[in-house]
């Protein structure tokens, strides 16, 4: 009993020891000084939670505190958001109601914690595309009062930064959907430190080897970085102070996922990637109209004393991103041949860089009419929600078309600027000015030359869309358009069309049956369906419709004869069931325990799971089971995107998985190959795949053109590791530059 008693009061200094921590942080900050709301806030929080703990076991009240404080600390909110943040979960965890807390801490206290209920009910629950309807409610949510999505952002950094305690297949999905969705809107509001954090820690979870192996390599070059970065900075910090900036000059490594990241794309190893970081000058200036002056001032000391990659330059100061992020980057040659990029920014440039919109209340003066960026998004975002996808996960990916774009500027005839994603079209423009403009669009003028729909933009451009009251909406247009609002408002042409085909098509259907005698059931439907090759009775009554299917003498005949295995067995390829993997059958197959490790198993060909087409993973690999409604374990790569899809939105369905050690079948591989071209290279290439390692290749195909030669060789291997040894191998080989084993 004492121990317990002990256990108690060690639990009450805690809390109160990390609260004090919460308050001194607010103290030091330049808000009003609210505390006492703050400590009644505390009070009311740790007697609502009292006896309730996290599942690591420590008292509920710390997890409030730590999103208080980062919501403090790291965001740099003030008092009301402080106390939403201690609040946040009694509405939802306790017998108190809104009402309750609006009562005893006013309204708009009790608006934002009820906006976070809003949106954590079911955050973990377990219906499909769950996640995807609460990323709506907290969108729509969020249109209300920003600083509800500000503490959703620290709930999700603090959950993530504990996610240690959880279990394997909840570790998956969380980091999952922190990756899918948490991490791109952190960006969009410029919450850049809260972004690159909640990348790292899911990269952490979902690739726990490779995470430990990049850092140690970080940690292990950062003598030879020093010196790189001093032999760099010093005479650029002696021009400076020459010249009487005050200033701060520091080099910022990559995160360890964008490494990783980088390492994937360009198919490279880690000591290939030379911008393991960047050079940051941060300067005082007293006067915000300077600004702009001082960053080029600075940015003409570098040019004097370095060479500038001229293609490299890129000015935010002018023209800032939409997430509010200003300053002026650049590259220059280093003394030692490498490439540097050099981001100069102003102190307060940088606090908005790092702390997002935030930041801008804290140097707000007086009330200004101009419209924020944040504003016109917020704007866009409620446009979509209006008209959303039927489907929550289509919903989920238009809404990300708009979380990852960086931005273009484009002009009308009349001058107007329009701020579009990278890689916008001349359509998504019709459909940013106007939707019936979108609907109507022939062709554009870019520059006063002609151009087609699918015309990609670029910054500066000036254009006019031309129209013409024939033109309709089709179908392929879907595969031009980028933007959220293009694509929302097509689809919904597109589908109104549909209906009205699909009627079309049934009437005709029926009127064909009736005048041949023929009796309508849903066998009849079912072999057409397999004839055709359609999944949906809804296709075959549209392609009738739309006269891309004609129901004649041929169609009469066949719907005559005898039905013969009409039944055909549809899987869903898209979550990866589409494989010749035997399988038992499904009567025998036991229901999976999701909270276990499943052990991935191949006894004389028989396996108990089935490999996902999309990213065929292979022994070594990191992966996850994906438990279909047969109780099939389908195997993805962790970083697969039909994977990535499956965590954000049929979280319950997942299982950790383990390869069983000596799974002695084959597994197809695809290494990408490039090199210098030399006689003999290809019979050097293939001895060493099949005599050295005594792989089997089965396809290989090599290019050369102007002495340089690109390839793909097809293999079958047992194991990742048989992957990285053939390509160490490969790479030995004089004249072969690359060796990597490519995405699926």
């Amino acid at each position: 009993m004492e121990s317990s008693d002990a256990k108690q009061i060690a639990d009450e200094q805690l809390i109160e020891e990390k609260f004090q921590e919460l308050l001194n942080g607010y103290l030091n900050s330049n808000h009003r000084k609210k505390v006492e709301i703050i400590e009644r806030a505390f009070k009311f929080a740790n007697e609502a939670h009292r006896g309730i703990r996290r599942r690591s076991g420590e008292p509920y009240i710390l997890h409030p505190i730590a999103v208080a404080r980062i919501v403090s600390q790291e965001i740099g909110l003030g008092s009301t958001s402080i106390c939403a943040a201690l609040l946040h979960d009694v509405v939802e965890d306790t017998e108190y109601t809104v009402e309750d807390i609006e009562n005893l801490f006013g309204k708009k206290i009790a608006s934002i914690v009820s906006g976070l209920t809003k949106i954590s009910g079911g955050i973990f629950g377990d219906q499909a595309s769950a996640q995807a309807e609460n990323f709506r409610k907290l969108l729509l949510t969020m249109s209300e009062d920003i600083r509800v999505i500000l503490i959703k952002m620290a709930d999700r950094l603090h959950n993530m930064r504990t996610l240690g305690s959880m279990l394997p297949s909840k570790q998956y999905k969380i980091a999952g959907e922190t990756l899918y969705i948490y991490a791109p809107l952190a960006h969009r509001l410029g919450l850049f430190a809260i972004k690159t954090e909640l990348e790292d820690l899911s990269f952490k979870y979902e690739h726990p080897e490779a995470y430990k192996q990049i850092q140690q390599k970080i940690q292990y070059t950062e003598k030879d970085r020093q010196a790189i970065y001093e032999n760099f900075a010093k005479p650029i910090e002696k021009r400076m102070k020459e010249l009487g900036f005050k200033f701060e000059m520091k080099a910022r490594v990559k995160s360890v996922y964008s490494i990783w990241n980088k390492m994937q794309t360009k198919h490279i190893p880690f000591e290939e990637v030379y911008d393991l970081y960047a050079v940051r000058i941060i300067f005082q200036c007293n006067n915000e109209a300077d600004e702009k002056k001082e960053c080029w001032n600075i940015y003409s000391i570098i040019t004097d004393i370095y060479k500038l990659h001229p293609e490299r330059t890129r000015d935010w100061v002018s023209r800032p991103k939409a997430n509010g992020y200003k300053a002026l980057h650049l590259t220059v040659m280093g003394p030692d041949g490498n490439w540097i990029e050099v981001q100069i920014r102003s102190e307060k440039m940088d606090e908005i860089a790092e702390r997002g919109f935030a930041a801008h209340w804290k140097y707000k003066v007086g009330d200004s009419d101009e419209e924020s960026e944040l504003d016109v998004w917020l704007k866009t975002i409620k446009d979509i929600l209006e008209h959303p996808e039927p489907n929550a996960i289509d919903f989920l990916d238009t809404i990300k078309l708009n979380l990852f774009s960086t931005e273009i500027f484009v002009f009308t005839p009349k001058g107007d600027l329009i701020t579009l994603p990278t890689d916008a079209t001349a359509l998504d423009l019709a459909f940013t000015l106007h939707s019936d403009l979108g609907f109507h669009c022939i062709a554009a003028k870019v520059n006063h030359k002609l151009v087609p729909l699918s015309q990609k933009l670029q910054s500066g451009d000036q254009v006019e869309i031309l129209t013409s009251k024939s033109q309709t909406p089709k179908e392929e247009w879907l595969s031009l358009v980028t933007t959220a609002k293009a694509r929302t408002r097509l689809t919904a042409a597109l589908r109104k069309d549909r209906r009205l085909n699909i009627s079309k098509g049934e009437k005709i259907f029926k009127e064909f049956l009736s005048s041949n005698n023929i009796e309508n059931d849903n066998k009849l439907i079912t072999k057409l369906l397999n004839h055709f090759g359609l999944a949906q009775r809804e296709e075959l009554f549209f392609k009738i419709g739309n006269n891309d299917l004609e129901l004649g003498e041929s169609i009469r005949k066949f719907l005559k004869e005898k039905n013969q295995n009409i039944f055909m067995k549809y899987l869903k390829i898209s979550f990866g069931g589409g494989n010749n993997n035997k399988q038992p059958d499904a009567e025998e197959r036991p229901v999976i325990d999701r909270k276990q490790n499943y052990i991935l198993k191949d006894h004389n060909g028989i396996k108990n799971y089935a490999i996902a087409t999309c990213c065929n993973p292979i022994p070594g690999d990191d992966v996850l089971g994906y438990v279909d409604e047969n109780e099939t374990v389908i195997v993805h790569k962790r970083e697969c995107p039909v994977a990535m899809r499956l965590k954000s939105s049929f979280g319950p369905r997942l299982v950790s998985t383990q390869w069983e050690s000596g799974i002695t079948q084959s597994f197809p591989a695809t290494i990408l190959i490039e090199g210098i071209d030399r006689i003999g290279i290809l019979n050097e290439i293939t001895r060493t795949i099949s005599n050295e390692l005594n792989i089997n290749i089965r396809n290989l195909a090599i290019e050369a053109q102007e002495g340089v030669f690109h390839g793909s060789l097809n293999i079958l291997v047992h194991d990742a590791k048989s992957v990285e040894t053939l390509c160490r191998k490969l790479k030995k080989i004089k004249g072969v530059k690359a060796a990597s084993r490519a995405k699926e």
